[in-house]
């Protein structure tokens, strides 16, 4: 067995761990288990990595402490990271409600990440057997291609993430080690995931699998507007992702169908227009055709526009406009993109990601309990919290 003494050993090499060995000073070793860093980085964004959004703010984000996640992204903010975006000539673009991507490649962050981080010596495909503290420092053991490794080390940042997406090599295992040191963690649930329906519910959708539209969906007090699409298995798409974050088993989602559209308004100025034509074909100018058929003959609906009084159209505008769905489940972790919950905020410093139960210890990202939205929150997030690790280490080193 070999040993190595450093200042500062981070677990993980994604987004928060390479952030934060680059702030973190001399001395700095970064593991994971992965043969690459940053792989979450490499595959986000369809490959393009939605890296930040401009409207980054802490509203944006869940937790038992809400202002737990506002000094961090205070002294690290979305402009400071398109700063250093910009020192290393990576051109970007906002697709919408202020999501930036790269306009090339996800691996261009990755690669700036690894230049900022290149006084930090990593070690991939390397795996965490243990971790103690002997009253000095930490102590971990690690097996690194086959061997069997002891680092020590006066600090030690958790930044493995969370649960989510468990083919990568996620394990939670950041959570085991807060819970050794006395930490608690909280309740855990796959987050920003799709929604699905019972056998029953699948059968009645199975139509309108890809299809998507606009929608303005609520949830225990959350709402969102943007696109919900069916899938065979349930529900998908940006809206859907967010109220996840929300909903619970057991719970309906109301959704409003393309929530700027004056929907009773349209349907009886078409009645007027184009009594001939039958419910189903007028709805199909609000809504995709796929769905408004659905609709019209689920709802049983008969008879043309001009056959709709008043008060039949302006139930069926109520019913577009508050359509209830009661998924039962999520699909788990397996596709979830972060993981809600996690490590305690209630005894870390919010200003330096220090535990408050022993000195030296930190953790970072997702590991902790501070769930974004989706659109590039998580990642800001990472940034955020790692950088107040690192600096926080490098001035007392």
């Amino acid at each position: 067995m070999t040993a190595q003494t450093v200042t500062t050993l981070i677990l993980g090499a994604g987004a928060a761990g390479m952030m934060c060995a680059a702030h973190a000073g001399d001395d700095v070793l970064v593991i994971d288990h992965a043969t690459s860093p940053g792989e979450k980085i490499r595959i986000s964004g369809g490959g393009r990595c939605n890296f930040t959004n401009l409207y980054t703010a802490p509203e944006n984000f869940l937790s038992e402490n809400p202002h737990f996640c506002k000094s961090a992204l205070a002294r690290y903010t979305q402009w400071d990271f398109l700063d250093l975006v910009a020192r290393h000539g990576i051109a970007w673009h906002e697709k919408t409600l202020g999501q930036l991507f790269c306009d090339h490649s996800a691996k261009e962050i990755i690669a700036m990440l690894r230049a900022e981080m290149a006084a930090a010596a990593l070690w991939l495909e390397t795996s965490v057997d243990d971790v103690a503290h002997d009253g000095a420092g930490f102590v971990v053991r690690l097996t690194r291609a086959g061997h069997a490794v002891t680092v020590r080390a006066r600090n030690l940042v958790l930044a493995t993430g969370g649960k989510s997406i468990p083919k990568m090599g996620a394990t939670g295992l950041a959570y085991q080690i807060a819970a050794q040191f006395g930490h608690r963690i909280t309740e855990t649930r796959p987050a920003l995931v799709p929604l699905t329906f019972d056998e029953a519910q699948k059968t009645v959708f199975a139509g309108l699998a890809g299809t998507a539209v606009e929608a303005r969906i609520s949830c225990n007090d959350a709402r969102f507007d943007e696109a919900m699409l069916f899938t065979h298995r349930g529900l998908s798409g940006p809206a859907v992702l967010q109220i996840s974050s929300y909903w619970r088993e057991g719970d309906r989602l109301a959704v409003r169908l393309c929530p700027e559209v004056d929907i009773f308004a349209q349907l009886r100025q078409r009645r007027v227009e184009a009594g001939a034509k039958s419910v189903a074909t007028i709805l199909a100018e609000i809504l995709p055709k796929k769905l408004a058929q659905h609709l019209v003959t689920d709802w049983a609906i008969a008879g043309n526009m001009a056959d709709q009084p008043d008060i039949a159209l302006r139930a069926l505008a109520d019913r577009l406009e508050r359509w209830l769905l009661t998924p039962t489940s999520s699909e788990g972790y397996r596709t979830a993109e972060v993981t809600l919950g996690g490590i305690a905020t209630d005894a870390f410093s919010s200003r330096t990601m220090a535990s408050q139960h022993l000195p030296g210890l930190y953790a970072i990202g997702e590991a902790l309990d501070v769930t974004g939205w989706l659109g590039g929150y998580n990642f800001q997030w990472a940034w955020s919290s790692a950088v107040a690790a690192g600096r926080a280490i490098a001035a007392k080193t």
